[in-house]
């Protein structure tokens, strides 16, 4: 039996869900239920805010990127929860035009697919009764989707407040809650979005003041009520690991993994070795070393000193796999000139050459064709997968590793590349696509 739930999502981004989703899963986790965190599509970084908050491994769920028995092995995890708390990406009914795996991307899928009521976060900043309008429009676009109602989010006043609810009322759309204008709720971002949980200054803190903020001003027990959920939790199948001991990198530098890939690497019986290239560590002996993506170009002075680690890695990859998402690719390079103008010497095992001073925006999903074998797939694998960083290629001498397409079925210029046992690519796998 799957626990019942609710998705909490808002009509874009912005309107501050994320802390929302983080007060409540504290919250309800503070009256003694286990709470499972889901994140609604391809996002590596709010998923380890979620468990600091529910102190609970939380799984990303993604109709476009993922095939039905990976979304039921993922869902699965919330077998022994006693609720489910699901955070929306992007706007309710956000996502791309050509439809993937199993749908399109929407946070709407999501829901859909665990049976979960919606909470919409609206953010009335600058409007009152018409912020019912917008609650309205959402409620009737898709008349399938159950809305179970609102939270009202960065209300200026009491009056404000009543206008608000007036306008709600009149559009028969329950209120859960109304949450003050609060300019220190807000977490701290970078160009990626939001710092890692890592690097949070006081992230404990700033989740207990979150969860008092939701019990001050939330009615947990109306929301608990209107939670609910599909009665059977299918179990599944999880993918095969790329090898049996696998060597990834863990810190500040290289932290972008998706859980379900190492729980499902672990399931299969996987050994996972953690280490930190920042502080110098060497690469423990393993079948596959992976440098996950993460901001190797805010360390890339300390990492191009991090001599054990670089010698430990190109002796492991003259005889066994090495491969490197996003920023760990960048790390397997020549160089990485960072936003100064500064280049740093990285591993040398690629010929490529990226910078982050020529900046360009980079983000999307991924299909991947592989046009040699790399993280335990072989040749001709087609891959499923996402995209998001901002750096440049300046030179990639090496044979492309795979022909890559938007969504939308479009050429995309990052192929990845790959030479003797070392492999990468700048979109982070999400699944393999269903055959």
């Amino acid at each position: 039996m799957r626990p019942n739930g609710l998705l909490i999502s808002a009509p874009s981004s912005g309107t501050g869900k994320t802390t929302v989703m983080l007060g409540l899963l504290r919250a309800f986790s503070d009256r003694g239920l286990a709470v499972q965190p889901f994140k609604s599509g391809p996002d590596y970084i709010d998923p380890a805010f979620h468990f600091a908050a529910a102190r609970r491994a939380s799984f990303n769920i993604d109709s476009w990127s993922m095939g039905a028995e990976l979304i039921d092995a993922i869902s699965h995890q919330a077998s022994g929860a006693e609720l489910i708390i699901a955070e929306g990406s992007m706007g309710l009914f956000d996502g791309v035009a050509t439809r993937g795996a199993e749908g399109y991307g929407s946070s709407a899928e999501t829901a859909q697919r665990l049976g979960c009521p919606v909470v919409l976060v609206i953010d009335v900043s600058g409007q009152a009764q018409s912020a019912a309008a917008t609650a309205l429009g959402f409620k009737t676009y898709a008349p399938d989707l159950n809305i179970a109602g609102v939270i009202l989010n960065r209300v200026a006043s009491p009056r404000h407040e009543r206008l608000a609810r007036l306008g709600m009322q009149k559009a028969g759309i329950e209120v859960f809650g109304s949450l003050p204008r609060r300019g220190d709720l807000a977490l701290p971002e970078r160009h990626l979005g939001l710092i890692q949980a890592v690097e949070h200054p006081d992230l404990e803190t700033a989740v207990a003041g979150y969860a008092q903020f939701l019990k001050d001003h939330v009615d947990l027990d109306a929301l608990f009520a209107a939670a609910s959920g599909s009665a059977v939790a299918r179990p599944g199948r999880w993918a095969s690991p790329p090898a049996q001991k696998i060597a990834i990198a863990r810190d500040a530098a290289f932290s972008f993994t998706y859980p379900h890939l190492l729980e499902s690497w672990r399931a299969a019986g996987a050994s996972i070795l953690p280490f930190s290239p920042l502080s110098d560590e060497p690469v423990p002996p393993s079948d596959l070393v992976i440098l996950p993506g993460g901001y190797p170009e805010l360390h890339a002075g300390k990492l191009a000193s991090a001599h054990n680690f670089w010698n430990s890695l190109r002796a492991h990859a003259a005889q066994n796999p090495v491969h490197g998402e996003c920023g760990g690719y960048m790390a397997l390079g020549e160089a990485l000139i960072d936003k100064q103008g500064v280049s740093h010497k990285m591993a040398g095992l690629l010929g490529l050459v990226t910078s982050y001073e020529k900046r360009k925006f980079h983000l999307g999903y991924r299909q991947a064709n592989l046009c040699a074998p790399a993280l335990g797939f072989a040749k001709g694998t087609k891959l499923r997968g996402h995209e998001f960083h901002y750096s440049s290629i300046l030179n990639q001498p090496d044979a492309a590793l795979a022909d890559v397409f938007d969504a939308d079925g479009n050429s995309v210029a990052e192929t990845g590349s790959f030479r003797g046992y070392v492999s990468g690519t700048f979109f982070h796998l999400i699944d393999e696509a269903q055959k």
